[in-house]
């Protein structure tokens, strides 16, 4: 029986997350924003999930800043969270989540945002209500957030340029 481990992406990596991206979405869109936020340094954790040596699953946090009054607040973005189809439902994702909000939290982070399932996100501690105060582009009921700390409930998202950039194409 072989066990899966999680650890921080290394850059031999990179073309294993970019299939598991692709895979788990159907499309290039996630594997591109994922390689645009790694190459302009705004990725703040990334791990991913490796079984038997092969990599299986991939998350990655960016930089995000909340803005109010001409303040900027360091916050992190989860997305994207990908696990290859065959391994959905084996708790993959959600070790994922818990290994880099533990990390997260050593590294001082106080807040994280996510545009996802609410019912799969909320088990994490994510919530609408924690992020309707923000001002975003993106602004629904799938925007939520979980603060482990002292954290702006107001103010605008400001995501990494990749998010407009790739997302856009």
């Amino acid at each position: 029986m072989s066990m899966m481990s999680i650890r921080a992406a290394m850059p031999a990596d990179r073309e294993a997350i970019r299939l598991v991206e692709e895979h788990a979405f159907g499309q290039q869109a996630e594997a591109g924003l994922v390689d645009a936020l790694v190459a302009e340094g705004d990725a703040v954790i990334e791990l991913v999930a490796v079984e038997e040596g092969q990599v299986v699953g991939h998350i990655l946090f960016s930089r995000l800043y909340v803005s109010n009054g001409g303040h900027d607040f360091a916050a992190v973005a989860l997305a994207p969270l990908a696990v290859e189809p065959s391994m959905h439902g084996s708790g993959i994702g959600g070790a994922l989540v818990r290994e880099a909000h533990l990390r997260l939290k050593q590294a001082g982070e106080t807040l994280a945002i996510v545009l996802g399932e609410p019912a799969y996100y909320g088990r994490f501690g994510y919530t609408h209500e924690r992020a309707a105060g923000f001002e975003s582009d993106y602004q629904c009921d799938a925007l939520q957030a979980l603060a482990w700390g002292d954290a702006p409930e107001v103010g605008k998202l400001v995501y990494a340029t990749a998010f407009r950039t790739e997302l856009a194409a």
